[in-house]
């Protein structure tokens, strides 16, 4: 390959171009101005969406990843711009999504005193990446950035961060790129051992009560096609983790339903009553065990999984099985007997009717005067034929869209999992929204997560991206409300919220709103909604008490889920 000389900034924007980013999240400032510089010139190339806050930056490259499977691209200067990144990178690190967040520094020889906006965002980053490095050689820039992209990227993905100073972003080098396929002493993925997937099988083949447990293992591999066929071929029932979700199409017959701590009554219920757990994709995160030691008390559990980290890290395992589910469920699939569950999956099926009865019906068609989160997440999936990409922030309203919203495909569901980061569904509906431009983005927030990052309304008007936002509003910090109401004798303390004029301020950003309280006007409310052509913000207000059921209480077992107050 031919070299040319160039600056260390167009340096780093050829080397984005040849590993195929056409998106860029960022805020400039003085120590990354130099990038910003040779951005210019590439305008034509890579499409920059400035945010209004390196966090609505970090969460709109998050939402980008989830729905591409590539990573997400954010920029950021140094001092508080780096440090404002911190969180977004936080939550790409426990939920294993691929970011190349760059950072502008200070000059190499300001390094360490103290200079007008330098931060150790190298030392900060660190226990939050999955690498990261400080560039102060120009030389070292193209190699840096291959490897940043690479270890993004593979294996468990997860977010790098590189901070380049300023000094090594205005001198100049011989140009050249080489992508990086292998690191010594980095095994981004262990190959399949056939023994151990034979032993999988053995157990799989011997047991009477199996379930499989799927998370977004799955989705990252892209093996949806492959769980599907496993499944299919055994006629085991599968239930899903919180990032799982649309991995499976919601009508799947062997859909039995959602995890975890406000997931489905059938699959929670019956994981101490299955003989095998099947865990692929998933890292047996508390919410979905409860209580640990009355976790799968009847189950011998084979893991599937790309981290050697995660198996026996949180419940022993009778056969850990390394490698991507890409490769490992097709070994499995082989090597199993076609097999029908007809009596075990309808004990799943009876838990539903309960379910239905006790939950759902009161959710999602209530007779009360109020208006719940469960109706208009209906309403909504439905008038979107179940084919949306659902973004949630975090809190009530997550949980009840988790539950409600339907799905006929994967890459379908962006919501912040293990660090649980509220602020986190504007931004991250934005990313969403530009990596699938051509799909209906549904973002649901609560009235407390959307005043955290609701400034991001502007990069949605300025850059005409048509995200349907619905604000279920119950004047409340919902989940912690809940929580005090269940275990703190309803001592509601500091969780009661006077809010804005939410319409108000959305038509100050120029994006049409409209607001709810009636059951008889939602459905023409969200029909307005979803005709209207670019953003629009629907405010639903919702019940102050509407509470998310079922509910397995924090340091229960799954056994002990309860389905109402």
């Amino acid at each position: 390959m031919a070299t040319k000389r160039v600056t260390g900034s167009q340096a780093v924007i050829l080397s984005l171009l040849e590993e195929g980013v056409d998106t860029i999240f960022g805020y400039p400032g003085g120590a990354i101005m130099p990038i910003y510089d040779a951005l210019y010139d590439f305008d034509k190339q890579i499409t920059h969406i400035l945010t209004r806050h390196e966090q609505g930056a970090v969460h709109a490259a998050e939402g980008y990843a989830k729905v591409t499977g590539k990573a997400g691209v954010c920029f950021a200067t140094s001092g508080p711009g780096a440090t404002n990144l911190i969180t977004g990178i936080a939550d790409a690190q426990i939920d294993s999504i691929p970011l190349v967040c760059i950072t502008g520094q200070v000059a190499s020889p300001l390094l360490g005193t103290d200079a007008f906006q330098e931060s150790d965002v190298v030392g900060i980053s660190m226990p939050v990446t999955k690498w990261n490095y400080q560039v102060t050689n120009i030389e070292e820039i193209p190699e840096a950035i291959a490897k940043a992209f690479y270890i993004a990227q593979s294996g468990r993905p997860g977010p790098v961060l590189l901070d380049i100073a300023k000094d090594a972003q205005v001198q100049e080098l011989d140009f050249e790129y080489k992508k990086c396929t292998k690191i010594r002493s980095y095994i981004s993925e262990h190959p399949v051992d056939p023994f151990k997937v034979k032993e999988a099988a053995d157990l799989i083949n011997e047991a009477k009560k199996p379930l499989l447990l799927f998370g977004q293992g799955v989705i990252i591999a892209n093996a949806e096609d492959e769980l599907k066929t496993f499944i299919e071929k055994t006629g085991i029932p599968a239930a899903w983790t919180l990032l799982g979700l649309s991995a499976l199409p919601s009508d799947h017959p062997l859909n039995v339903g959602m995890l975890g701590m406000h997931g489905n009554y059938g699959p929670n219920i019956k994981t101490n009553e299955a003989d095998l757990i099947i865990a692929v994709g998933m890292r047996f995160d508390d919410r979905v065990t409860g209580k640990v030691s009355a976790y799968a008390t009847n189950a011998k559990i084979i893991h599937l999984e790309v981290d050697p980290a995660e198996i026996n890290k949180i419940v022993k395992v009778d056969v850990g099985v390394l490698g991507s589910a890409k490769k490992s469920l097709p070994m499995l699939t082989l090597n199993v007997k076609e097999n029908k569950h007809e009596a075990w999956l309808q004990e799943f099926r009876d838990c539903d009717k309960i379910e239905q009865e006790k939950v759902i019906q009161k959710d999602t068609f209530p007779t009360k005067e109020g208006l719940t989160m469960g109706e208009a997440v209906r309403m909504v999936s439905e008038k979107v034929n179940n084919n949306a990409v659902l973004v949630t922030d975090v809190g009530q309203q997550q949980m009840i869209a988790s539950r409600y919203f339907k799905f006929t495909q994967s890459k379908s569901n962006v919501t912040s999992g293990g660090l649980g980061t509220m602020g986190y569904g504007i931004p991250a509906a934005m990313g969403a929204q530009l990596g699938a431009k051509d799909r209906t983005v549904c973002c649901f927030v609560g009235d407390g997560g959307f005043q955290m990052t609701l400034q991001e309304l502007g990069t949605i008007v300025q850059n005409k991206l048509p995200v349907k936002i619905i604000l279920l509003n119950n004047n409340f910090l919902g989940m912690v409300r809940q929580w005090q109401q269940l275990f703190f004798d309803r001592r509601y303390s500091f969780t009661e919220l006077q809010n804005p004029d939410f319409i108000m301020i959305t038509n100050g950003f120029g994006m049409p709103a409209h607001k709810v309280s009636k059951r008889e006007d939602l459905e023409a409310g969200v029909q307005k909604m979803m005709e209207h052509d670019g953003p629009y913000l629907l405010e639903v207000v919702c019940e102050k008490e509407d509470n998310v059921f079922p509910m397995v209480p924090a340091g229960a077992s799954v056994s002990d889920i309860i389905l109402e107050a």
